[in-house]
């Protein structure tokens, strides 16, 4: 038997790993319904290591409780592994999730009279995934790879904390799951020994395991694939977060609200040279090829933007007349978020250094521009 299983499931090609749709949340309080998560949408593609991030209370907690089934919503559905979580009864919630999701928390919770190879094999123990003769081999197999199988046979407490949390980390692999979640693993741990849980869950991203994290630590949280901010139990969109970073969580998510997906064919012209500008893109699918007219000469592609880039900001800052064509590039179609001049004004108002990175970004396209065309600002 591998020792890790790659997720061969066919419909994994076409569906996410974990799809949440539109997922709300209520909690009954003194004061009346508290809404911890509002209309969540949020899709991870099995081999992604993704990042949650957002203040105290935001709903980081509650987000990953939907996952792992701890809680369930209260409207909206959620999917992992292409079970439908949302409907499990309690009696087949708790062996799915021994199967399916590893799960690594802040304080490692291992059992401390128990031996550390012991801790390891219990979820084995639990489901029955391996024939009891393997388990103790897998337990080993394990520590050797978060490199502490000499530590096997010592209880949890004689281990730094950087060693328990590696032996917490073996723990949530017992029964080889696709998914990983971590609750802030490095938040108790020295910046080296951090680093080191860091690169283990590179490596195990590398082997085909999707991996979440929770961490108030933004610098670990760019290193990821993707980050999610959850802002007031929503998610911010995360090309919106990418476009602008340096708005504060509550303006991306003003942003968020206010912004307007539109969707293109391949080839499609989103919009043309010469024609009034009023709104500011988002690109958040796809590619756009931004073309510049040339006399007497063919046209130019002078840029191609990918998600999370944005174009109409030259128009904002200078001549309110597009300077140059944008199409949706033949590979693929495209999605845009559109916001209209007067609420992007509204945002800069409130973020002046957002204000000045985007004018600084208008002068550098309208230089480059210029030059393409043989001219001069």
């Amino acid at each position: 038997m591998a020792f890790f299983q790659k997720n061969n499931n066919d419909s994994s090609v076409n569906h996410p790993m974990i799809d949440l749709r539109e997922v709300n949340k209520f909690y009954k309080t003194a004061v009346g319904d508290y809404h911890a998560l509002d209309s969540v949408d949020l899709q991870i593609n099995a081999g992604e290591f993704v990042s949650i991030i957002g203040k105290s209370g935001s709903g980081k907690t509650t987000l990953l409780n939907m996952i792992t089934g701890i809680d369930i919503p209260t409207s909206g559905e959620v999917w992992v592994n292409d079970t439908a979580v949302h409907k499990l009864s309690e009696n087949k919630m708790a062996r799915w999730r021994g199967k399916n999701l590893g799960v690594v928390f802040q304080f490692f919770q291992l059992l401390p009279m128990i031996s550390v190879i012991e801790n390891i094999m219990l979820p084995m123990d639990f489901c029955r995934t391996y024939p009891m003769r393997e388990r103790h081999q897998r337990a080993m197999q394990l520590l050797e790879l978060v490199e502490l199988a000499d530590h096997a046979h010592k209880l949890p407490t004689a281990l730094s904390g950087g060693q328990q949390q590696r032996v917490a980390i073996a723990r949530a692999l017992a029964n080889d799951p696709p998914v990983i979640i971590a609750d802030e693993p490095t938040g108790n741990l020295d910046s080296k020994t951090a680093e080191s849980v860091f690169t283990l869950f590179n490596d195990l991203v590398a082997k085909g395991k999707t991996i979440i994290i929770v961490t108030h630590d933004s610098a670990l949280a760019k290193r990821t694939h993707r980050t999610a901010l959850i802002a007031d139990g929503e998610i911010v969109n995360e090309y919106v977060a990418k476009a602008m970073p340096t708005l504060t969580a509550a303006q991306l998510l003003q942003l968020t609200r206010t912004a307007k997906p539109q969707h293109f064919e391949p080839g499609a012209m989103i919009l043309s040279e010469g024609t009034h500008a009023d709104t500011f893109y988002v690109v958040s699918k796809g590619t756009v090829e931004v073309i510049l007219p040339r006399t007497n000469q063919s046209d130019v592609v002078a840029l191609q933007l990918g998600p999370g880039k944005c174009f109409g900001e030259i128009e904002f800052f200078h001549e309110k007349k597009h300077l140059a064509s944008v199409r949706a590039s033949e590979s693929g179609p495209v999605e845009v978020l559109s916001i209209e001049y007067g609420q992007l004004k509204e945002l800069l108002d409130q973020s002046e250094v957002t204000r000045e990175a985007l004018h600084q970004m208008a002068d550098k396209h309208e230089d480059e521009h210029m030059s393409i065309l043989g001219g001069s600002k």
